[in-house]
């Protein structure tokens, strides 16, 4: 069902400031939701690969941390 211009500015005038309020606030969302870009699985692959060495030392340095706190937990 197709909604005009004209019933939905009328449906605006009546409602509460706290509606419209969420009025501005939902199509303010939907705004958002228009700008947000795709990104393109191509584009990221050179990047997973520029920065793996990076992930796998911050992985390494995360790891003897969270063995450390497995084995003061079991000391418990």
């Amino acid at each position: 069902m197709a909604i005009t211009k004209e019933a939905l500015k009328q449906d605006i005038d009546r409602l509460t400031e706290d509606q419209r309020q969420q009025v501005a606030d939902f199509i303010a969302f939907l705004k958002f939701c228009d700008r947000r870009i795709t990104l393109n699985p191509a584009l990221l692959a050179p990047l997973a690969t520029e920065f793996a060495e990076d992930d796998r030392n911050l992985a390494e340095t995360g790891m003897d941390e969270y063995v450390k706190m497995l084995a003061q937990e079991d000391e418990r």
